[in-house]
C-alpha cells in the first residue's frame, strides 16, 4: 500500500487539548517528538471547529520540523487542514463512509472494534486502523477487553494494516507485532505530560 511501507510501531493518539494552554499541550507534543515519535493524531472531542484548526496547524509545524507526520480527527471531522497529513475517523463515521473520504496521497485510518468494521476500512481501502481495546483502560473502563488471542484473529482477517489500542505501554511493542500488528497505539504512555 502507498502509504503504509513506512508505518512506525509507536502511534501517538493525543489526550484532549486544554484550549486554554496550547502552549503546554505543545510543549509536551514537542517532547513526544523529540521521543521519537514519527505518527501522531490530533484527537479532539470537545474543541470548536476553529480552535481545532488553529491548534492543528500548529501542531502539523511542530510535527514537520521533527519529519512526523500528523493525522487530524475532531468531532466536527475538519478535512480541510491545510498540510495535513491524513484524517483519521471514528468507527461510527467509518461505517457512513459510502467511499474512501480522502484522496490517496494522504493517509486514512479508522478506530475498528470488531470484525465488521475492519471489513469496512479495508473496503474503502484504509491506510491503516486501530483496533481497541485489547486491554482493560482507564479511558473506558466499561469496555469489554479484546484479549490477545482475539485481537489476533482479527488481524488475521484484514489486509490493513493495524495498531493495537487499549491498556497499551512500550513494553508490549513486540507482543503486538506478533499479534500481526504493526505495532501499538496509546495517549497516555506515549504523552509526556497531563492527559486531559
Amino acid at each position: 500500500m502507498k502509504n503504509t511501507l513506512s508505518l512506525p510501531d509507536r502511534y501517538l493518539i493525543t489526550p484532549e487539548p486544554d484550549a486554554s494552554s496550547a502552549d503546554a499541550f505543545l510543549a509536551c507534543l514537542e517532547q513526544a517528538l523529540k521521543a521519537g515519535i514519527t505518527l501522531v493524531q490530533l484527537r479532539s472531542k470537545s474543541m470548536s471547529a476553529g480552535r481545532y484548526a488553529l491548534l492543528a496547524t500548529q501542531a502539523l509545524d511542530l510535527c514537520h520540523t521533527f519529519n512526523a507526520r500528523l493525522i487530524v480527527n475532531h468531532a466536527a471531522f475538519t478535512r480541510d487542514t491545510p498540510g495535513a497529513d491524513g484524517v483519521h475517523l471514528s468507527s461510527r463515521h467509518l461505517m457512513a463512509q459510502p467511499q474512501r473520504p480522502v484522496s490517496g496521497d494522504m493517509l486514512f485510518s479508522a478506530s475498528c472494534h470488531n470484525a465488521a468494521q475492519l471489513l469496512q476500512a479495508q473496503a474503502l481501502d484504509a491506510d491503516f486502523v486501530t483496533l481497541s481495546p485489547v486491554l482493560q483502560t482507564r479511558t473506558h473502563p466499561d469496555a469489554s477487553p479484546l484479549g490477545w488471542d482475539v485481537f489476533a484473529a482479527l488481524v488475521s482477517e484484514t489486509s490493513t494494516p493495524v495498531y493495537a489500542l487499549g491498556g497499551m505501554e512500550r513494553v508490549h511493542i513486540a507482543k503486538a507485532q506478533s499479534a500481526g500488528a504493526i505495532g501499538i497505539a496509546a495517549i497516555g504512555s506515549l504523552w509526556p505530560g497531563p492527559r486531559g
